[in-house]
């Protein structure tokens, strides 16, 4: 290894990095948050507006005094709309808005045979696992260029191994009366030495300037690699638990490593990733990922109303049902669960909960869990309008992604208005005449409507290509008209 490498450990971000990371949404209003979420969300106002305030909330949480912050609780949610309407995508974008760890739920596998709701605590485990992984990846970005650096001098000192080039001489140094080693050689040797560091030093820099170049990345090398001594060992009956026996036993038993001929590019990668295990100080990540579970995490509760019972209902599944919601309680109430890394409380969490509720309604759950959900939101069904916008205001818009794949092929791709009318009409009708699956209906529509389109486009060449309202009709007439071809296409 170089000695020109910092041999200390990365101490990491300063704190008011690390305060500031998860703190994005500090300086945003509640109507900046709304205004963020229209550009991927449209529609549904009264829910954007329920979700700015309560991400809002927490930051105005953390400016109460000590002894009453903890007393303030989150308003969780509960959204009430067809599927298809943006439920999810709210949540999703609220959390990567403020950059809190964020996991989305069916309540309904809490009913599945052999579970029985009594596995829900598994949800705050996997929120903590996505906490330290999204807290390492930061620090991991923090850390890049230096590991990047450390590996650039591990690999030229295996491409350039160190090689001694005569048998070495007497040593020719003293120690003086002061304690300091004096060089006592001829100094023909040391001008010897000097020469062949200066060599070595010469060929390491023309080295350099390959690697960098990317000329060596198919020479191979050999590296030294840790092997798993144990495989993966799952225990029947144990595969909702998070305490991995392999990786405990791993830790227990020494580690064997065994010498590797790879690539560069290949070495590269096994490099880094022992260089950012060597900068990162994992106990921190853990510590600072369980905050944000407590402070920030947000878990989505989806499919709500499946586990919502009738008043009165005795055996069969309304027993499974009201087990679940008896479970969830607890941990949407606040409680401690046991994770791998530790003990999460589950006070400050924000719950956001949804359901179609076709069958079933909230007040349909049990009273101590209404409760503890305060605030509900109905989302209204989209109709055709909703869907011209869909399909161009978002930034991630439909119609954006299409253009984007075919113009990797050379061609380019134009949606005509009445083009993109037609196909919002189609979808909606589709909708109406069978099961409504909200905006999911253009992913359908879309896919049928440009299918010969995406076959025949590497021989296309680069033609410009009008999606206008006759085209539109033609591809879609056939399926549309054909009850049965609609039913398993559309």
């Amino acid at each position: 290894m170089n000695d020109s490498l910092p041999s200390q450990p990365y101490d990491g971000p300063s704190e008011d990095e690390r305060t500031s990371r998860p703190a994005i949404h500090d300086e945003l209003t509640p109507r900046q948050i709304v205004a963020e979420l229209d550009t991927y969300v449209v529609a549904q106002d009264a829910a954007k507006k329920a979700v700015a305030i309560a991400l809002r909330n927490r930051w105005r949480r953390q400016q109460v005094a000590d002894d009453l912050r903890d007393e303030i609780m989150p308003n969780n949610i509960i959204m009430i709309g067809p599927t298809g309407v943006g439920k999810t995508e709210i949540a999703r974008r609220l959390a990567r808005l403020a950059g809190a760890p964020f996991i989305k739920v069916e309540a309904s596998k809490f009913t599945e045979v052999g579970y029985v709701g009594r596995d829900v605590e598994s949800m705050v485990r996997d929120l903590a696992d996505i906490a330290v992984n999204m807290v390492r990846t930061e620090r991991e970005d923090d850390v890049q260029e230096m590991a990047e650096e450390r590996v650039e001098e591990r690999l030229l000192d295996l491409l350039l191994p160190a090689t001694d080039e005569k048998p070495k001489a007497p040593s020719g140094f003293v120690v003086s009366p002061r304690g300091d080693a004096v060089d006592q050689r001829p100094g023909e040797e040391k001008e010897e030495e000097e020469r062949r560091e200066e060599r070595r030093q010469r060929t390491r820099e023309k080295l350099r300037a390959l690697l960098r170049d990317g000329k060596l990345e198919s020479k191979e090398i050999e590296i030294e690699v840790t092997q798993s001594s144990l495989p993966v060992v799952e225990f029947p009956g144990m595969e909702g638990m998070d305490y991995n026996v392999t990786e405990m036993l791993q830790d227990m038993l020494p580690k064997r490593s065994k010498r590797r001929a790879v690539t560069v590019s290949e070495a590269r990668r096994v490099l880094l990733s022992d260089e950012l295990d060597k900068l990162i100080d994992m106990d921190d990540v853990v510590n600072e990922a369980l905050d944000r579970v407590e402070q920030m995490g947000i878990i989505f509760l989806d499919e709500i109303d499946k586990i919502a019972m009738e008043r009165g209902g005795v055996g069969g599944p309304d027993v499974s049902r009201g087990g679940v919601q008896r479970d969830l309680l607890p941990i949407v109430e606040g409680s401690n669960v046991q994770t791998k890394y530790g003990m999460v409380r589950t006070d400050h969490i924000l719950f956001i909960a949804a359901g179609a509720f076709h069958t079933a309604k909230p007040a349909d759950l049990i009273p101590e869990l209404q409760g503890r959900f305060p605030i509900r939101v109905e989302l209204s069904p989209l109709n055709e309008k909703d869907f011209v916008r869909i399909l161009t205001e978002p930034k991630n818009a439909l119609l954006t992604q299409y253009r984007a794949l075919i113009e990797t092929e050379g061609a380019s791709l134009e949606f005509k208005d009445a083009g993109v009318a037609e196909i919002a009409r189609i979808a909606a009708d589709v909708n109406q005449r069978m099961e409504n699956i909200g905006a999911r209906r253009l992913h359908t529509v879309l896919t049928t409507l440009l299918e010969d389109i995406m076959f025949d486009l590497p021989e296309l060449g680069t033609d410009r290509i009008a999606v206008d309202e006759a085209l539109v009709r033609e591809r879609l007439a056939k399926v549309v008209k054909d009850e049965d071809l609609r039913r398993y296409i559309l």
